[in-house]
Order: C-alpha cells, then structure tokens, then sequence
C-alpha cells in the first residue's frame, strides 16, 4: 500500500509538472567589440559578457570583429550591444548599416555602450539608431566617482531601481535631436550641469538602450551599473526586465 501511495504521488507530481509553462528562453546577446583606439576592448569585453550572465535569464557572445554586422547570421540573436569605436570605415560597411538598421527596425534591439556613441560616425542613420552621438569635440569629467540618479522610475528598465554610485568617465559630449525615454543622468563637475547616463527608445518594431557608462572593468562591475546594463538588455531583447 505505501509503494502504491507513493507511486501516485509521483504520478500526480510528473502530471503537474507537464502542466506548467516551460520557462522563457534565454535573451540572446551579441556584444561586438574588436576595435577602438582608446580602449583596451580584449579586457572589456569579458566583463561585460561576465556581468551580463551574472543574471541568469541572459545569454551572452563575444565577436571581436565589428564586420560580423554584415553576417546574416545577425538574425540569430535577440539583441546586439555594441562596444568599439572603429576610426575608419568597415571594410562592408554598407552591408553592415543595411543589417544593424533592418535587424532593430524588424524588431530586434540595440545596445550602446560608452564609446560605441563615437561608432559608425560616417552613416547618417547612426545618430537616430544610438539616439544621441558623441559631438566629436568634447569628452568627459576626469575619471571618478559620482553619483547617478534614476529621474524615470516607471520605465521597464529603471522601475525599482534607487540612485547608485559609479566609478566612471562621466560624459558630458552626446548631442542627437532624436526623442529619447530619459532614464538616469549625473551632475557633471565641469560643466555643472546634469547629463544623460542612460535612455532609451523604440525605433521601428525594436528597442534601443544606451548608456555612457563602461568604460574599463571596474566601471562595469559596480553594482548600479552591472543591473542597469543587465535590465537595458533585457529590455532591448524584449523581455521583462
């Protein structure tokens, strides 16, 4: 009788089981790095694929080689998140915008991150696809802490979130004219005035995270920007953060 009892049990565990939703797969994230001239990306790019995968819901591959943007092979991913700044043009460059712009605007996602403002800086479409660009005359604070304050707490992305300290190069240098969801800024020490930190957007069926944030290792692990980066993509890839 107790073998039959729990023979039953078991059954009405595996039947339940069946029953339930399979869980959401993983939110698949290209990070492409490989070029950029004031950067030691072969660091970077490791952490940041590290810090993403600290979230267990999330995926994460590196290319060293930005001329992938030309792959189809783009297509397999849910979400792309760039991290180099190339000097000159890519050697398929017209493939590349062709594909970046048709994989968000399908519905797919893009990520900035920190220098990538200055990447593709000679495709027009650029400055609406990153939402804000680097002005190409101006930079940052000097490295250091400061703090960045959420000033949009009902976005996916930030809602939750309290204000956090960073360990960073604080940009003063983006411009764009492009509608953005302003999400996080911080008060610049030499301009005295507060700037944007992360924002975000809809461009054609995708979705567009950027953040200036990032730009060595520690800056990427503190904790505040570790989440914020984790949840951008998340949201880009068109999941609940």
């Amino acid at each position: 009788m107790h073998n039959l009892f729990l023979l039953a049990v078991a059954a009405g565990l595996v039947s339940a089981g069946g029953a339930e939703s399979p869980l959401p797969a993983k939110a698949r994230i290209l990070i492409v790095t490989g070029v950029d001239t004031a950067h030691d990306w072969k660091k970077t790019a490791p952490v940041v694929r590290a810090s993403l995968e600290r979230d267990p819901r999330i995926e994460a591959r590196v290319v060293e080689d930005p001329e992938f943007l030309a792959s189809p092979r783009l297509a397999d991913y849910d979400a792309v998140l760039l991290e180099f700044m190339n000097p000159q043009p890519l050697k398929h460059q017209a493939q590349a915008e062709a594909n970046l712009s048709a994989f968000v605007r399908g519905g797919k996602g893009l990520v900035v991150l920190h220098f990538a403002c200055g990447a593709l800086s000679d495709w027009p479409e650029f400055a609406s696809l990153a939402g804000k660009v680097w002005d190409r005359k101006t930079t940052h604070d000097p490295r250091g802490p400061f703090t960045v304050k959420i000033v949009n707490r009902e976005h996916p992305i930030t809602r939750g979130m309290k204000d956090f300290q960073a360990d960073d190069e604080l940009y003063f240098c983006l411009v764009g004219e492009r509608p953005v969801e302003l999400l996080a800024v911080a008060r610049s020490k030499v301009k005295g005035t507060d700037q944007p930190m992360a924002f975000a957007f809809e461009y054609g069926k995708g979705r567009v995270f950027h953040t200036p944030l990032g730009h060595d290792g520690k800056a990427i692990q503190m904790p505040g920007v570790e989440k914020l980066l984790q949840r951008g993509c998340l949201w880009a890839a068109g999941r609940e953060p």
